[in-house]
């Protein structure tokens, strides 16, 4: 770090902090480009306008956001087809390190048992935005019992659900007794893996009535609990503004950024609320104060006028 010792001695002083954690400070405010040299005093350093320091460090985090999310959605396709084929290959049956799950009181019956011998943590994502009545009341005794032995739960549902009272309510409720929920715009398939060694998966999230694998192979076990975490660094925890993220200047919050790159990409309205996990009704209001933000009389001339603004 440049600059003499004596004005680093008398900052230090200053600020009562020792000279080795100052120099540090100063690193990272130059990492952050928050700090530049001084072109009038060589050596020296100024500080940038904070409009100017900011906005950089916005525009840094936007990308790293959008790398992380491009990264998410490759991971959930693979994992997807890495699923659908190793369940196929399996027989109905248990056998060996997996076994195919086939209606809804054999998937309980197995959670029930899973839940019960749970030691240390529960990763769940649960896709669709508002959970059946049906859904959370099977899951709450299981949870409860859970927490109560002071087992981790961390829980990801979509943005979407935090419009459903009875789904809100049930995740306060998970947080006040110790468990943790984060929500995002999109999520993969649903999945749970139990003490990171049992993982239980749609065999094909977009027909669930072909019931669910459960697997202890480790070649699977491993890549869901990879994109867990991945989805889980860029999901929002629940007491937190699910919109943070638009700027000052006008920006998008994630959800309004994954729905217009939806429809851009060519998804039907239908198409685009499925995957958010909204009605149609929904994706088309949202559409429609995009478009009025945008000063767009169609949705072509808001998706040109988005990315020319960098939204896309």
């Amino acid at each position: 770090m440049n600059g003499s010792p004596d004005s680093l001695d008398e900052l230090a002083g200053r600020l009562g902090i020792a000279e080795v954690r100052l120099r540090e400070c100063l690193d990272d405010l130059v990492d952050l480009e928050l700090l530049r040299p001084s072109r009038d005093s060589p050596g020296m350093l100024r500080a940038v306008s904070p409009e100017t320091g900011f906005e950089a460090i916005l525009r840094r985090q936007e990308v790293e956001l959008l790398r992380r999310q491009q990264e998410l959605a490759h991971s959930k396709e693979a994992v997807a087809r890495t699923v659908a084929a190793y369940a196929a290959d399996r027989p109905a049956s248990g056998a060996g390190d997996a076994e195919r799950l086939i209606g809804l009181d054999a998937i309980q019956s197995r959670l029930e048992r899973l839940s019960r011998d749970l030691t240390e943590e529960c990763c769940s994502i649960e896709p669709g935005g508002a959970q059946s009545q049906a859904s959370l009341d099977a899951a709450r005794p299981l949870d409860e019992r859970a927490l109560a032995r002071g087992v981790s739960l961390r829980t990801i549902y979509q943005d979407s659900a935090r419009n459903d009272p009875a789904t809100f309510a049930y995740a306060r409720w998970h947080t006040e007794n110790g468990g943790q929920i984060r929500t995002c715009p999109e999520t993969p398939p649903r999945m749970l893996v139990f003490d990171g060694r049992i993982a239980v998966v749609p065999i094909d999230p977009a027909n669930t009535r072909l019931g669910a694998l459960c697997t202890s192979a480790p070649g699977i076990v491993a890549p869901l609990l990879a994109l867990f975490e991945q989805t889980w660094e860029v999901a929002v925890p629940l007491g937190a503004d699910h919109r943070a993220g638009r700027d000052d200047a006008g920006g998008l919050s994630p959800a309004e950024q994954s729905l217009l790159k939806l429809l851009a990409g060519g998804l039907t309205d239908e198409a685009a609320g499925k995957r958010l996990g909204v009605s149609v009704r929904t994706v088309r209001r949202q559409m429609a104060a995009l478009m009025e933000r945008l000063e767009a009389a169609s949705r072509f001339e808001a998706g040109l006028k988005a990315a020319q603004r960098g939204w896309l």
